[in-house]
């Protein structure tokens, strides 16, 4: 039996946990879509609307705008826009065949990406854990102190432009 068809996750082979991948974000991604259509304008009041507030979503919209379904294949790279743009392209309307072509393309590029990508990183420390498991601690430490710093770092950009914004005001 070759690698790519052994059993990997709950039984079933590699290929087939990733297609199911696939299939659920693009699945989401279609969910997305239709809560912001049936939404629309009250995107804004909603739990999710108030959370990311009225200034974000309205930068999310003008991506939309601009670039219409080519935004919604772009979103799937950024991080925060991945979940929130598919809703405000359903509240702009965009057009849902050319939605779900986006949304094909980006499931069928980025999810393998991540699924392998990310698999890769997790075999491989647990491959260094299993040689040295002094390094993979040390490894882990790092990756760890590395994401505290960025979010530290966000938090002050983002309280410095909070603050100017006040001064300007």
């Amino acid at each position: 039996m070759d690698d790519f068809a052994k059993p990997f996750w709950l039984g079933l082979p590699y290929w087939l946990v990733g297609a199911i991948l696939i299939l659920a974000l693009f699945g989401a991604f279609q969910v997305y879509y239709w809560v912001g259509r049936k939404l629309g304008e009250k995107l804004y009041e909603s739990r999710i609307g108030v959370k990311l507030g009225r200034e974000r979503i309205a930068k999310i919209e003008h991506v939309v705008e601009k670039w219409g379904a080519l935004a919604v294949y772009g979103c799937f790279w950024v991080p925060m826009l991945r979940h929130t743009l598919p809703w405000v392209a359903g509240a702009l309307r965009v057009s849902y065949p050319w939605y779900v072509v986006a949304s094909a393309l980006g499931c069928l590029t980025w999810a393998p990406m991540w699924w392998f990508g990310m698999t890769a990183i997790v075999w491989g420390w647990l491959e260094l854990a299993a040689r040295s498991p002094l390094t993979a601690a040390i490894v882990a430490v790092l990756a760890v102190a590395g994401l505290a710093l960025l979010m530290v770092r966000r938090r002050r950009r983002k309280q410095r432009t909070a603050d100017e914004q006040l001064l300007v005001s």
